[in-house]
């Protein structure tokens, strides 16, 4: 996904998809991003009464270095755009898998999660699944074993289309010989096709990572692709991910929400069969631009621009202080800067000053993580009983923190369903995680992990 390519999609139609307001959106496609208060007076809170935050990384695959390799194809396809007149053969054809460990390994020891691009054919160097010219087998397994065994435990694995530069001819698996903007992916379709050629796109992307091992509950679009048919793609999304790997709740990263506009996910294409589990589509937004090293690794790095030296100011600052998911985006290029490191160092600057400022304000999540919160968050049907609550969902959730207003005081929280248990009353806030309760301004605050189906929590003086 290039960073020009969604400011201009951005400028042009995003403020309004959250509202459904696209020319030619169904009252279906867009839903309101929570349930603030399903019972009234109780209300689900953000997990463990924390602010969400993610990191999404696009333009990343193994070993090829995107912007080596797709600044010369953009160039012929858009020959007038200055950014891809840069010398892009004075940089490294590679990012390392040494890089990658070194990333992977400093982010797991901070807590820090997200999604990781695979773009299956980079750039058409070659299959992920097959070959990679330039690269020995050995070294491709090396490269997609680290991706399973470093990255997947913290990151969702996405596609990123096929090549993130040619359109491939599914009947041939070749590109197009054309070369233009309608046979470019951050720029396909020109024109409307149906909800169902764009889902054959997606699932040819996905089938070949399933072929590498790698599950993926979502799909991260590159640049203006989808932009024609923005409700279709949604669905497109739905019906590929659910064909390739048949995840409860499928998501997909397209959008960047700025200014005042919530960065809060949004359920798309909501559709309820009685007895069955709600078919959805989660919009995950990031919440802020690249502002490290750009999609080609060559740009400014303008790290204050997520927060400043001490926390107190920045785009991440605002949405935390906000209490709305705060997304980081960047491009994998810019981490690496060429061999630089510069992009990963001032990253790794911001993550500590949040880390130092709002460390107890806040929790890491997979975009999969913050999608399912949310949908649970919106279907979730929550009833005061007597003595409790009772909590009936479609899909399971880790971590529902619930806030329910008491007139007397309160010694005991038992879940009361199944194999009953106490929860552990905690005295800081902070310190609220699965299996706690915390007592507050008149209300208690407690974190469980829901099963699907029906919970329930007493609320006992004892």
């Amino acid at each position: 996904m290039m960073a020009a390519s969604r400011r201009r999609f951005l400028q042009s139609t995003g403020m309004m998809l959250g509202h459904g307001l696209l020319s030619g959106v169904s009252p279906a496609f867009a839903h309101s991003p929570r349930q603030e208060s399903p019972a009234g007076d109780v209300a689900i809170l953000n997990p463990r009464d924390r602010v969400p935050l993610s990191f999404v990384i696009d333009d990343s695959t193994c070993l090829v270095n995107m912007g080596h390799f797709c600044t010369p194809q953009f160039a012929a396809a858009f020959p007038d755009r200055a950014e891809y007149k840069r010398p892009w053969r004075d940089w490294p054809r590679e990012i390392p898998d040494s890089f990658v460990r070194e990333f992977g390994e400093w982010c797991a020891a901070q807590g820090v999660k997200g999604k990781y691009s695979i773009v299956p054919n980079p750039a058409c160097v070659g299959w992920l699944d097959r070959e990679l010219p330039g690269w020995s087998r050995g070294d491709l397994e090396g490269s997609l074993q680290l991706v399973r065994d470093l990255m997947l435990p913290n990151w969702d694995i996405h596609p990123e289309m096929i090549t993130h530069t040619r359109v491939i001819d599914l009947k041939t698996g070749r590109p197009f010989p054309e070369i233009g903007p309608a046979t470019i992916e951050n720029s396909y379709p020109r024109v409307k096709k149906s909800t169902d050629e764009i889902a054959a796109y997606l699932a040819y992307a996905l089938r070949i990572l399933k072929n590498c091992g790698l599950p993926c509950e979502g799909i991260t679009t590159p640049g203006g692709f989808g932009n024609v048919m923005k409700s279709e793609l949604s669905l497109a999304v739905q019906q590929a991910v659910n064909d390739v790997f048949a995840p409860e709740i499928p998501h997909y990263f397209k959008y960047v929400h700025t200014g005042e506009k919530s960065t809060e996910p949004i359920l798309e294409h909501v559709r309820k069969t009685p007895g069955a589990a709600p078919d959805v589509t989660v919009n995950v937004p990031a919440g802020t631009g690249d502002w490290f090293g750009g999609w080609q690794g060559v740009n400014p790095v303008e790290s204050h621009r997520y927060c400043n030296e001490d926390a107190t100011a920045g785009r991440m600052v605002e949405l935390i202080q906000r209490e709305q998911p705060a997304v980081m985006l960047c491009h994998w290029p810019g981490m690496y800067c060429n061999g630089s490191l510069e992009g990963f160092r001032e990253f790794q600057r911001v993550v500590t000053a949040l880390d130092d400022r709002f460390g107890e304000q806040t929790l890491w999540m997979k975009m999969s993580e913050i999608a399912r919160y949310w949908a649970v968050r919106q279907f979730a049907d929550v009833q005061r009983v007597a003595g409790g609550i009772e909590i009936t969902t479609p899909f399971a959730c880790p971590k529902l923190t619930i806030r329910v207003p008491v007139d007397g005081p309160v010694s005991k929280v038992v879940s009361t369903v199944g194999d009953s248990f106490e929860l552990t009353r905690v005295t800081e806030r902070h310190r609220l995680d699965t299996g706690s309760w915390y007592v507050a301004d008149r209300s208690i605050i407690a974190c469980v992990d829901i099963p699907k189906g029906r919970s329930a929590l007493a609320l006992r003086a004892e």
